[in-house]
């Protein structure tokens, strides 16, 4: 397949920060495959298998985690790339990578670790995926981090949109090696970050019902989910209400991807570009939703804010979360002798490096890690280690 005039070309990439060595034993790959396989092979990107997506050290192995949501983000974000002829590998390492600097407990244990860290500069997720994939993760002998393509940190830096205030992770990282943070992101970026939104609102409508923190007719309460249920119900009138939830939830994912496609395709029409620095000068994003359909995904967020993010039960938990997270940083910023012994050596002497050292040792934590260290060095906690 041919790609467009204004997608990533590998034959055209702004190279890797260290040169490579080397490599004519490691394969016919281009830049963006490398990249691919490099996030697919580290160990921040395995830990994902436990680190929370929506609920916390889940017991149950039919329920998402970071990583199956990020292998089911790739495969939305494949789709879209293929359809608008831009580079699927490209578009497939974004949508894998784009979770791994969450910590564990997800945005809660994010909240406390942010709090925690306040006096050094805080804490960013998305930023911290930077620091992880340019910093902490180093399997080479000559080079820190993975030494990704500079479109690959481009896209992770930017994947929400232009960066107007870096968080002091993404600062360093561009500082370093100018990611161009004013301009927009490359489509395939784009595209990363709206997979990211369909594949979550989707699936976590069938994982909030899947555990009994939604029901059915709650769900029917959104007009999106509505239409779509009368629309599988006609097509499907003898199916079980729960046989109708997966067709209902595939649908859904269908007709936004469908949605997406049809205004990307406008945009892209009426801006023209034929390149991609036309893509990086444009006012606005080339990949968006519909209006109507933008608003519809925006009501069905509030809903899922307010019947499942913040449920009792699932505000009970994150509280929990909050606590081992603090309790974590202040033990360890209290005591550092607590850490483990390979962190403890490394640990600098100075603010805010000490501070961000230990940050940096949390975040890379998975859920039942946390619990097990917090039991350690702090003391009980009723909390679940998941399998």
């Amino acid at each position: 397949m041919a790609l467009a005039p204004f997608a990533a070309d590998p034959a055209l990439t702004r190279g890797r920060r260290y040169a490579l060595a080397s490599a004519s034993n490691r394969g016919q790959r281009d830049e963006y495959q490398r990249d691919r396989d490099r996030i697919v092979h580290s160990i921040a990107f395995r830990r994902l298998r436990h680190k929370t997506q929506v609920f916390v050290a889940p017991d149950g192995d039919h329920f998402r985690v970071r990583l199956t949501h990020s292998l089911e983000v790739a495969q939305i974000g494949r789709t879209i790339a293929r359809a608008l002829n831009l580079n699927e590998d490209l578009t497939e390492a974004l949508c894998l990578a784009h979770d791994i600097g969450h910590p564990p407990f997800g945005h809660a244990g994010e909240d406390a670790l942010k709090e925690a860290m306040a006096g050094a500069g805080g804490f960013d997720h998305n930023a911290h995926t930077l620091r992880v994939l340019t910093r902490l993760e180093s399997p080479y002998s000559h080079h820190p981090g993975l030494n990704l393509s500079w479109e690959m940190v481009e896209g992770l830096a930017k994947h929400n949109g232009p960066v107007a205030h870096a968080p002091w992770a993404l600062a360093e990282i561009d500082a370093d090696w100018p990611l161009d943070l004013a301009g927009q992101p490359s489509l395939e970026a784009q595209v990363a970050a709206l997979a990211d939104d369909i594949a979550y609102d989707n699936h976590d409508i069938d994982d909030g019902i899947r555990a009994g923190l939604l029901s059915l007719d709650e769900a029917r309460t959104v007009p999106l989910v509505a239409e779509g249920w009368e629309a599988a119900r006609a097509r499907w009138p003898d199916c079980s209400d729960s046989a109708l939830r997966s067709e209902l939830i595939r649908n859904q994912i269908g007709r936004m991807v469908a949605d997406l496609l049809a205004e990307s395709r406008r945009r892209i029409a009426a801006a023209n570009p034929r390149s991609i620095a036309d893509v990086h000068q444009a006012a606005t994003p080339l990949i968006a939703f519909s209006p109507e359909m933008a608003a519809a995904e925006r009501t069905l967020k509030r809903f899922m804010y307010a019947r499942l993010y913040h449920h009792p039960q699932q505000m009970a938990v994150a509280e929990q979360a909050r606590v081992i997270v603090a309790g974590l940083a202040h033990a360890y910023l209290s005591d550092p002798a607590t850490l483990p012994p390979e962190w403890a050596a490394r640990l600098p002497a100075e603010e805010p490096a000490r501070t961000r050292h230990i940050g940096d040792f949390i975040a890379g934590m998975t859920d039942r890690y946390a619990v097990a260290r917090y039991r350690e060095v702090v003391g009980p906690v009723d909390m679940p280690e998941g399998a």
